[in-house]
Parts: structure tokens; C-alpha cells; sequence
């Protein structure tokens, strides 16, 4: 599903669709005219050399999907119809890696002479690895709990989950061991969104807040997410420091050993062999 390199696009043009969308209750009562652009990134390799079907992704079942969707779904805001109908397709066709998503409002109620009215978005996949860590109560319990949590999310695919090992803790305070392990998922939400999903599986697990560094029953991190390097108030991308922490690379280089930092550019094999050799 997810492809870094796959340029091929279908392009759907401007399909007419009669829905009841808007912010005034006309327009949800009455309904109007909308029209769709929609960019389907895809692999066509495999189909061009088949000159199968099967093998590539049908825009006549494309249509019929947008058009039940917008017909059965009633949103407020263009950028919602975008969004969402955006998240419906990456979800619904596993063939499609990204979508570029225009919706046209040739009649909205603007009081001034105009062409149309129109919303893009632009959504795909992400990879992004999220460190795993407990060392209160059921450690075990809360590390399988929180993967099925990240398996089950509507806008999440589980990939692969590290074994797990047991770790001293990291930081200087006294606590008892931490179990860790690292998920690679693939997720359609943005690195905000997915940390508050994070957050909220953390909650979920009776996770308190009251000590940096100190003991907790679920430590969720997003180690990487693509090629990303970004920090905010609260989020920092790649993690800080995770190639001092044999807890994050060894199991990153169990289940990706050739993945490259997208700062120093080093696998994830190499930094754990260079933190061994100071080890």
C-alpha cells in the first residue's frame, strides 16, 4: 500500500455529482450540483504489462464509490466532503497509495459573480514507527493492548511489532525495568493527529503524567514518521536522542534494519552497531 517511488496517476474529471452538502439548511435540504477532480496516485506496472483489470484500480467502481459517498454522507464544509471522502478512498481501494481530491461548488450562495467554488486536498499514507515501553503492572498486558489499539484504528495499519526485551530505565530515575518494542504502522493521519491518538491509547491504559522519565504503565512514542524531521511544542521528530537508546534500536533494527535516519542518514543496523562499539 504504501510507495515512496510510484508516479503513476489516473485522473477522474470533473464526474457531476447531485449531494447535500453546506453550511446552510437549504442546501442539506435541497441538495445541488457538485463536481469531483480526483488524482489517483498508483503502481501501473504490473497492469501495463498484463493488460489486466485486476491489476490495476477500476475508475467506473471509483465513480460509483464517490458519487454513493457524497450522496450518503452530508457535510457542513467542503474541506470535511474533501477530507473525508479523500480518507474513504485510500481506505476502501488498497491499490491507490495517495489522492489529490478537488471538490467544485459551481452554485454556492456567493452573491457575486464567480466560476466556482473549490476545496483540494491532498492525503496518502505515512509510515511511522512508534516505540513501546511499560513498566507498571501488566506490562505485557498494556504492550499487546496498545497494539491492537494502533491495529484497530480506523486511519491505521499494523505492519510489524519488534519481540520484545526487557531494558534498564533511561533517565536516572529509580523505577523497576521497562519492557519495549517498537510497531510499524501505516497511518492516513498526520503526525499531530497521530499523537493524540497515541495520547488517548496511553489514557485508555491508566497512563499518569506526574514525572518526567518516571515509571508509567504505557509509553508511546513515534519514533519516525516518513522521512520527517520537525519539532513543535510537544512533538519532536525524529525522537531526541533515540540513537543513544539500545531500547529503540534494537528492535528498529530487527524489523527495519536498512531504514535510514533522515538526519545523519545512517540504518538503523549501523547506529545500533556504533552504539554496541561504544557499549
Amino acid at each position: 500500500m504504501y510507495s515512496e517511488w510510484a508516479k503513476d496517476e489516473i485522473h477522474i474529471d470533473r464526474l457531476e455529482v447531485f449531494a447535500h452538502h453546506g453550511v446552510y439548511p437549504e442546501e442539506t435540504r435541497e441538495g445541488q450540483i457538485f463536481y469531483v477532480n480526483a488524482v489517483l496516485h498508483t503502481d501501473m506496472s504490473r497492469a501495463g504489462c498484463s493488460d489486466e483489470l485486476e491489476h490495476t484500480v477500476d475508475y467506473g467502481a471509483v465513480c460509483r464509490f464517490i458519487t454513493n459517498w457524497m450522496q450518503e454522507n452530508t457535510c457542513k464544509l467542503l474541506e470535511a466532503v474533501a477530507g473525508r471522502l479523500s480518507e474513504a478512498l485510500l481506505l476502501k481501494y488498497s491499490m491507490i497509495s495517495a489522492v489529490s481530491l478537488e471538490i467544485v461548488k459551481p452554485y454556492a450562495p456567493v452573491r457575486l459573480p464567480f466560476e466556482g467554488i473549490s476545496v483540494r486536498v491532498y492525503r496518502c499514507w505515512h509510515r511511522a514507527y512508534i516505540g513501546l515501553g511499560s513498566n507498571l503492572g501488566d506490562r505485557e498486558g498494556y504492550l499487546s493492548g496498545a497494539v491492537r489499539a494502533l491495529g484497530a484504528h480506523p486511519l491505521t495499519e499494523l505492519k510489524k511489532v519488534s519481540k520484545l526485551l526487557v531494558t534498564k530505565p533511561y533517565g536516572g530515575v529509580e523505577q523497576d525495568d521497562f519492557l519495549n518494542g517498537v510497531a510499524e504502522i501505516e497511518t492516513l493521519m498526520n503526525p499531530q493527529q497521530l499523537l493524540e491518538a497515541l495520547h488517548e491509547i496511553e489514557n485508555e491504559a491508566g497512563r499518569k503524567r506526574t514525572l518526567h522519565w518516571g515509571p508509567r504503565t504505557l509509553d508511546l512514542d513515534i519514533l519516525f514518521y516518513d522521512k520527517t524531521v520537525m519539532e513543535t511544542e510537544n512533538l519532536v521528530i525524529p525522537h531526541p536522542d533515540l540513537e543513544n537508546r539500545r531500547f529503540v534500536l534494537e528492535p528498529m533494527a530487527e524489523i527495519a534494519p536498512a531504514f535510514r535516519h533522515p538526519v545523519t542518514g545512517k540504518s538503523m543496523a549501523a547506529l545500533l552497531r556504533e552504539l554496541e562499539d561504544t557499549e
